[in-house]
């Protein structure tokens, strides 16, 4: 429980405490410096003009004596006049070392040295003439002055004061020195002492109070101007995003108009500026071509505090209509007050124009083709699985339409593969593989088609390679992918070579042939989808296959591409990860 005596010790701690290193900043130290420097040569030209006032006085006093004055020692009344004197010469020496480097840098050094030039000059002088001096007067003006206009850094204002009490009590004991004033000769009575410390220390108090309140407001001030920095460097952030956003960023009242809008927003409706769409659009609701969606808007807001994927048919600035999607959320003051709302504003005509196109194609892929073929595809099986010979087409008939059928179920198939794959991505099972498992595997499913098409096929791939961390099953389509893309796009008896190398941590693949070759137009865009070649001929390929090779080394994190020229056949190639101890571990 804290006491009255640890009350005031805490306090006296807190306010009279000298501050610290670590509390005074080289910032806050330049800054008091250059106010000390400045405060200074304030206070030289008011202590100059205050010892010509008395200069004057004695000057003065030498024609017309005051009577004032008749009471002072000889030695003072005649001395006083050289005292002013020398003590303006050395204030005049001070004045051309304010101006100068070392007083701009050290104004404490020049603080000491202009203040003892005036009170120790007077001492001296004194000591000189065997007697001691009791400046009250002189005392009282100069630390006064001092304290009033150069309050900081009271260390020096106290070293000041104690250097001249020091010498006036010290020098004049030990010489045993005594006053010139006959009544009082003693160098020091209980009042005197008690009237220097309470002056001394009611000037430091203020200077020390003075300069900790300066400090107080330096670091505020610093403070306040980072956080305004700060301020101004997110406010630019922000407003940059805020322009600059793709998406159109809003606030709208509760009533139904805009607040503030960026130009993606003014974009979106059709406008050119930013000031025309808070200007015109007065009732939101007017924009929808749904009547009453504004108020279904209003609605969920209510219910929900926010609305996300909120999408709807607007007229644009022309007249015509795109598809928005609004994402909102609504802000209230502390007493929960609605005050608007805030959100995105995102255009998604193209998407629902794709959204619509994709359900029209899958929906006549679905029912309109797949359907049929199933069907015809079930009678030709069930035709040719019965015993008797004599049906009413031929078997190679029968045969050929199955074979036709399979091929347009599989494009089928592929073409809905495909899009699964758009929309989930490739699945893979990752294991570790031996390349060449893989490829002879590819190799055995097509010989049919490799006689058919009389072609011959090198196998370089060596047994010694690293396994690679892979997916056998949809490695096994990239193979037999790019060896039928190859048979398709070139004429019979066609030379490939298929070659597996190792180039650091990857297995470098390539599947090469001497065919027609393929353009560099065609290369940049034979990964794409749907992409079919010029040299395809009737074939019912929708360009597929290669577009599946790229979806599935790009999930097993490789690359894919061709190197080829026209006439000089052409090379594909990918690369496929090493399998690691880790990798393993983890299958």
């Amino acid at each position: 429980m804290a006491t009255p005596l640890t009350t005031v010790q805490s306090w006296w701690r807190k306010t009279l405490s000298a501050p610290i290193t670590d509390e005074i900043t080289t910032l806050y130290r330049a800054w008091r410096n250059r106010f000390l420097w400045q405060r200074l040569r304030l206070w030289l030209w008011l202590a100059s003009i205050c010892l010509l006032s008395f200069t004057l006085r004695d000057i003065y006093g030498l024609f017309f004596p005051f009577a004032e004055l008749q009471q002072l020692p000889e030695v003072l009344r005649t001395q006083r006049l050289v005292i002013n004197v020398a003590m303006l010469a050395t204030l005049i020496i001070c004045f051309a070392l304010h101006k100068t480097k070392l007083g701009r840098h050290r104004p404490d050094l020049l603080f000491l040295g202009s203040s003892w030039s005036i009170s120790l000059a007077s001492q001296l002088f004194a000591t000189i003439r065997g007697f001691a001096l009791p400046d009250t007067i002189g005392w009282s003006l100069l630390f006064l002055s001092q304290a009033v206009l150069m309050p900081v850094c009271w260390i020096l204002h106290l070293l000041t004061q104690v250097s001249v009490l020091i010498y006036y009590f010290g020098v004049n004991t030990a010489l045993g020195l005594k006053t010139p004033i006959p009544d009082h000769p003693e160098i020091y009575n209980v009042t005197f002492i008690l009237y220097i410390f309470w002056f001394c220390t009611i000037c430091d108090i203020g200077v020390y109070l003075y300069d900790r309140l300066q400090r107080s407001e330096f670091f505020a001030r610093q403070e306040l101007e980072s956080a305004y920095q700060k301020l101004k460097v997110a406010e630019a952030k922000y407003r940059s995003i805020f322009e600059n956003a793709v998406e159109g960023i809003f606030q709208s009242s509760p009533d139904g108009h805009y607040i503030t809008a960026n130009p993606a927003l003014a974009r979106i409706y059709g406008y050119s500026l930013v000031d025309e769409v808070t200007a015109n659009f007065t009732d939101i609701e007017q924009l929808y071509v749904e009547p009453n969606r504004r108020a279904e808007f209003v609605r969920l807001m209510e219910k929900h505090g926010s609305v996300s994927d909120f999408e709807s048919q607007i007229y644009r600035r022309d007249g015509s209509i795109v598809w928005i999607s609004e994402k909102a959320y609504e802000v209230r003051d502390e007493q929960g007050k609605l005050l608007y709302y805030e959100g995105l504003i995102e255009d998604i005509t193209q998407r629902k124009q794709t959204e619509e196109e994709l359900r029209v194609f899958f929906h006549a892929v679905s029912h309109d083709l797949r359907n049929p073929v199933l069907g015809t595809l079930m009678v030709l099986k069930n035709l040719l699985a019965r015993s008797e010979e004599n049906i009413a087409i031929s078997r190679s008939i029968l045969e050929r339409m199955i074979q036709s059928s399979d091929r347009q179920l599989n494009l089928i198939n592929s073409l809905m593969e495909t899009h699964i794959s758009e929309v989930q991505g490739v699945v893979l099972q990752r294991q570790p593989v031996q390349l060449l498992a893989v490829v002879e595997a590819a190799i055995a499913d097509l010989e049919p088609l490799l006689a058919q098409n009389k072609a011959k096929l090198t196998n370089l791939v060596s047994a010694d390679l690293p396994l690679v961390n892979a997916d056998p099953t949809q490695l096994w389509r990239v193979f037999s992918n790019l060896i039928v893309n190859a048979l398709k796009h070139n004429p019979p008896g066609l030379l490939l070579t298929i070659n597996a190398t190792r180039e650091g941590e990857m297995i470098y693949c390539t599947v090469s042939d001497n065919g027609v070759g393929i353009s560099q137009q065609q290369s940049d865009r034979l990964f794409d989808l749907y992409f079919r070649g010029t040299s395809i001929g009737n074939s019912v390929s929708l360009g597929l296959g290669l577009y599946l090779c790229k979806q599935i080394i790009h999930a097993h994190g490789g690359k894919i591409g061709v190197n080829s020229e026209l006439n000089a056949g052409a090379t594909f190639w990918f690369t496929l990860p090493i399998s690691s101890p880790q990798d393993e571990v983890a299958n």
